[in-house]
């Protein structure tokens, strides 16, 4: 089974993943030996997102709203609960890193943001648009500097690489995919192929 990850690969210095027209790495080390993110990367990460999330929710719709429902003994319960979690986490992100208004509650709360099957897809797929555009306003100085802001989950304060912090915006919405994904799959549905390199013209020119 293909899994929900970045499979990329250098040839010569030039990206084979679709999206990608710089010869930079997409994640390329510094002094210290640790993969930085840049512009290419996650302009391509949110179009993947955009693509993973359509072909989710397009599976997700041949259930019912019981079976969106129903606990599955993931981490969070059901389909519907992964789904609002991880629209909240990507909201409190991109909150912290563009000055957006943040969802509310935190994550014992994210659970419950979206409860009604409709409005979390018409939500879901606004926010894949405003992600795309947050992508498509960064340059290469942006992923130089650090970000702080309040953890609830260490309840403390934090100080961290954007560039770091980019990595774990699309890591954590892969993480939560995947559970989706397997609790689909276990359901009878069919979510589309999740690799990079099959991303789509239609999403990868976006």
């Amino acid at each position: 089974m293909v899994c929900d990850s970045l499979v990329a690969r250098s040839h010569g210095g030039v990206h084979s993943v679709p999206g990608f027209t710089s010869t930079e790495p997409s994640a390329r080390p510094n002094s210290a030996g640790t993969f930085m993110a840049n512009n290419d990367y996650v302009l391509t990460m949110a179009r993947y997102n955009m693509w993973q999330n359509e072909s989710l929710v397009r599976a997700a719709d041949t259930l019912t709203d019981e079976a969106r429902h129903a606990d599955r003994g993931a981490f969070f319960g059901s389909i519907q609960r992964t789904f609002s979690h991880v629209l909240w986490g990507d909201r409190i992100w991109i909150s912290r890193f563009s000055k957006t208004p943040p969802p509310k509650g935190g994550i014992p709360e994210s659970v419950e943001l979206y409860t009604d099957w409709v409005v979390f897809k018409r939500d879901r797929a606004a926010f894949d648009r405003e992600i795309l555009g947050w992508a498509r306003t960064l340059d290469r100085g942006w992923f130089d500097g650090d970000l702080s802001w309040y953890s609830g989950a260490m309840e403390r304060h934090v100080t961290k690489p954007k560039s770091i912090l980019s990595m774990h915006f699309f890591n954590h919405q892969t993480h939560h995919r995947g559970q989706i994904h397997a609790m689909l799959t276990a359901a009878g549905a069919r979510p589309d192929d999740t690799d990079v390199p099959f991303m789509p013209d239609r999403y990868a020119n976006l």
